[in-house]
This record gives C-alpha cells, structure tokens and sequence, in this order.
C-alpha cells in the first residue's frame, strides 16, 4: 500500500515569510509590506528614551506547551482489555465515557444492529499529529439506525510532535506514537481490534520538514502500526499530511455535529456555527454564508465547499491559513521587531559574544524570552533576547500585528479578508450566526475569564466562556502592561500570575487572536464568540468529524487476523 506524504489538492508549502495568496503564482511576503512601514512604526515605539535592557540568562523556551503530560517518559504497560474487566452493575442508561460503560463490547442503545451485515459496535481510531504534540481520539459508535451513532471518546496526549527535531530517526518519531496506541489497545475490546481502523492524519507542522523528512516518518508509522499493532489501518491515506480544507471543514462537522444543529433529525433551516480554529502552523475558518442581501453572491472556487451531511445539504466557506498559526505568527512577529531593530542601529550586536537584546512591544512589560531568528535568505539562524521593557503594550504591538497580517494584499477577487484571499463579507453573509473558537483561542483566553469570574476551567463542559471580540482586546491590554496590571485585575490567582510570568509572548498571543478576528475577518468589536474544549465530554476539533466520515463510509474492512 502506497502511504501519501500530503493530500494532492493542497499543495502550498508553508514558509517563513508567510503563506501565499490562494489563485495565484505570485508570493507576496509579509516582509515587503513590512519594509514600508518599517520606519513608522520604528519612530512610534523604538526611539524612545528607556533604559538599557539587561540581557536575560537560562530563559526557558516557550515554542510548545511548557507543560507536558506527567506520563510521557513513564515506562507504558498496558493494562488487560477492558472486555476481560468487570464493570460495575448498577449503572443504569447510556454512557457518556469508558469509565461507565458496562461493557465496551455492547451498546445499550439496542440489542442489534440495523443491518445484518454491520457490526452492533464499532471503534475507530484517530491520530492527530500535530505541530505541537500528538493526540489519540478512541471513539466508539454503534449501528442501531441507518448510519453510525457515536457515544463517546478516549483521548490522550503527548509531546513533542511527529515533526520534533528531537528524534534522530523516522523510526525513532514512529516510536514517539506507541504510548497512545498502547492506550488504544486498552480501550478497545480485543474482539474488535482487527476491525477498528485507524488514520493518522499529520497538521500544518510536517510540512514545514525539508527533503523527504515527512514521507520518511509517515512511512515508518504505516510500518509500525503494521507490525506492532492488531488495528486495521484505514484504506487509502491512512497515514497522511492532511488537507488543510479537510481540517477545518472536519472540525465544522464535529462541533456542528456536537451542538446537535447538522444531524439527520435537526430541523431544517436550524443556524450552524462558524468555527474558528487556531493550531500551532495554521488556522482555519469555516462557515455556512447566508446572504442578507439577495443581490449577494458566493464566488466559486477551492474556498466553496459542498457538504452532504444527515441527509441536507450544506455550502460552506473554508479557508486555512499556513503560517498563521500562533507559534509562525509568533516567528513572524520576531522576524520583523528584529528587522526593524536591524534598521534603526545597523551592524549592533554583530561582534557580541552574547544574544543582543532588542525592545519588543509584543512582549509582557517588564518580561524577557530569548528567542530564534531565522534569516532564510541567508540560511542562518541568530539568537536574541527579547525585551519588553516598558513599551509592551496591546496598542504597540497590534501595529506590529497589521503588518504580519498584510491586511493590504492585493486582493484579486473580492471581497478579501487578509493576505489578499476571498472571504464573502462578514456583514453581509454571517450577520448574526453563533461564532466558536477552538485550540488556541480556548488555551490562552480560558484561564483568564475563568479566573476572573472565579470559577474553574471550562476544559469539561459544554462551549462555557461568552464574550465579545473586544473582551480579547481588554485582556490582551492589561496583560501586555506587565505585573502591576495583572494583579489589578486577577487579584494575587497564584496560578494565573505564574502563567503570565512563565509565558511572556502571552501578550503577543492575545494581540495576535483579536487582530485575527477584528482585523483579518472583520468581526465587529460587540461581536459575540463562545470558546470551547470540549461539548459532551469529546474534544472539539477536526478528529470526530474526519472519524465520522470515515466509519460512515461504508466500505470499513478487517484485518486479517495471523
């Protein structure tokens, strides 16, 4: 079985100068814009009078999360199947999670499936990896109707990703997967595990590898999984770098799906979510246009998407946005605070022995990360310390923001959003429609309106946290204004000052989110946005959507059994 490294209609390569404009051959680097409004913003915020800036020693790099898993470099041994463990007998419904199932192997949905030839359950799995980290999803489904009914997942992680410079090998990156597949062996009975098909599906991250790097590690996870494991890997892509269109139209499904608005007994004409989703290397967004105005149109092209879902019909816009994630808009952003030091003192910090130290309005006041810059032209990479002295600040940095963005692209079939692609107006076509934030969004703005209002994360419940656009906007002001203002606001929340101090480029984080919404797809500031993590106990994203066009596809086969 031949294993794709990509998904042949998605083609452009991320790179460090931003993503290219969709439809056309031209590349339009963020730099360019940036050389021209290089000595503006330089005169606003880098001349100054400030104290010099002392360089920061031992930082500790915050380019993923800076928590991992407790469990990823404990020994895994896998406990026996649950099939073979008793399950309490009081319980009494459906179950909502593994942990109250009576008997994974059975559904209490029903005694029999719809059809003779389907299963009465069925697992599937589900790998994303992402830029970040990788990520199970076990889910399982049952067949009392006509097309498969999900009941619940099993979710784990760990860290780093597929595409981690740490691994010296392809193998030793296909190794990095046994931990989730092991809990996958756990949680699926062992009567089931030769038809429980299994995809992984590589994000915006693998792609950034150079050469044959990423067919290498999709190569020898398709030959790990093979040889190690009982499940059968699905048939064609099982293991690929995926479609960013299929990315963020998956994750429109599942929350979609979750929030009970696209199933096959959801009433006609019943408003669906945009979903906005925000990764580590790129961002997605999603929605379902519906004209005000009659004399609207929606331009054909590879941003229309047409979905057949629950027996409707749905015409969707998509697009995702490579080096838009927040971990390449946060590369960006240093790229450029760094060439307009470059241009305000020519040649400083050339002879130094140490990192130069360069005033960033993007980081928190009175906070220091030192970071990499890359030079691709050149081909090198220099280290710098960034300082936000006293001149980070929300207003500062969004200047710095509306560059990275090229709002001002040319915009060759309008209406555009930003970086010169077509998006059907705001205004005009999503007036009123519910607004979801997924990923990112939900990491950064979660613990702080949570602890604002006192209560604890919203991480297991249904989308909790409803603000405005310009909530954002507020949070991301007194975050860049350093320690003085976090305590004004959250009080002496131990955990909340130590995250802020820990991750000084959250001011970049918040700044980056609502230039996002407000200035790249021109949500107005009272616009109302709900995050979430989870509804129903199941992780938002693109995992259950993918998986459940996948088993519903109707041509799952076993694996034949040795």
């Amino acid at each position: 079985m031949a294993i794709s490294p990509r998904s042949s209609n998605y083609e452009r390569l991320e790179g460090g100068m931003g993503p290219s404009r969709t439809g056309s051959n031209r590349r339009i680097g963020w730099k360019k814009f940036a050389i021209a409004g290089a000595a503006i913003i330089g005169l606003i915020w880098f001349l100054g009078p400030r104290e010099p800036a002392k360089v920061l020693e031992n930082w500790q790099s915050d380019a993923v999360y800076t928590k991992p898993p407790q469990d990823e470099a404990d020994p895994v041994i896998p406990p026996p199947p649950h099939s073979d463990t008793k399950k309490p007998a009081t319980f009494s419904g459906h179950p909502t999670s593994f942990e109250e199932d009576p008997d994974p192997s059975k559904t209490t949905h029903c005694k029999a499936p719809s059809a003779a030839h389907l299963p009465l359950v069925q697992y599937a799995l589900m790998i994303d990896a992402g830029s970040t980290g990788s990520r199970i999803h076990v889910y399982k489904f049952h067949n009392c109707g006509s097309s498969p009914s999900y009941e619940y997942e099993v979710f784990k992680q760990r860290q780093p990703g597929l595409s981690s410079q740490i691994w010296d090998s392809a193998e030793e990156a296909a190794a990095s997967l046994d931990v989730l597949l092991d809990e996958a062996v756990r949680v699926v009975p062992s009567s089931l595990r030769s038809c429980t098909p299994v995809a992984v599906k590589a994000t915006a991250g693998l792609r950034l590898l150079p050469g044959s790097k990423s067919k290498d590690i999709l190569d020898a996870v398709a030959l790990r999984i093979n040889e190690k494991y009982p499940f059968k890997l699905q048939e064609p892509d099982g293991v690929v770098i995926m479609d960013g269109k299929d990315e963020g139209v998956f994750a429109w499904i599942t929350a979609n799906y979750l929030l009970d608005t696209i199933r096959a007994d959801t009433p006609v004409n019943t408003p669906t979510y945009a979903v906005l989703d925000l990764g580590g290397a790129s961002t997605q967004i999603v929605f379902e246009p519906t004209f005000s105005n009659s004399d609207a149109t929606f331009a054909d092209g590879d941003h229309k998407y047409l979905l057949e879902f629950g027996g409707k019909s749905h015409v969707l816009y998509q697009h995702s946005y490579l080096g838009y994630g927040l971990m390449r808009a946060r590369a960006h952003v240093h790229q450029l605070v760094d060439f307009m030091a470059s241009i305000r003192n020519p040649g400083a910090g050339s002879l130094d022995t140490v990192p130069a130290t360069i005033g960033n309005p993007c980081l928190a006041r009175g906070t220091k990360r030192e970071v990499e810059i890359v030079d691709e032209r050149a081909n090198t990479t220099k280290t710098v310390v960034m300082d936000g002295e006293q001149i980070g600040s929300f207003d500062a940095c969004n200047r710095v923001i509306e560059l990275v963005m090229a709002k001002d692209s040319i915009c060759e079939l309008k209406p555009c959003s930003f970086n010169g692609v077509y998006q059907p107006s705001i205004l005009d076509s999503f007036a009123s429609g519910k607004v979801l934030l997924l990923s990112y969004f939900f990491d950064r703005i979660d613990p702080l309106v949570s602890a604002e209002a006192g209560s604890s994360s919203s991480s297991t419940t249904d989308p909790v946290d409803k603000l405005t656009v310009s909530t954002i906007a507020s949070l991301a002001k007194d975050v860049c204004l350093g320690r003085d203002s976090w305590v004004a606001r959250w009080g002496n929340n131990k955990e909340v000052i130590a995250d802020l101090e820990g991750r000084p480029e959250w001011c970049l984080d918040l700044t980056f989110m609502h230039g996002l919404l407000r200035l790249g797809y021109e949500f107005g500031d009272a616009r109302d946005v709900v995050i979430g993590k989870k509804i129903q106990d199941t992780e938002l994203g693109w995992c259950l959507g993918a998986t459940i066009a996948m088993v519903g596809a109707g041509d799952l086969k076993c694996r034949a059994i040795d």
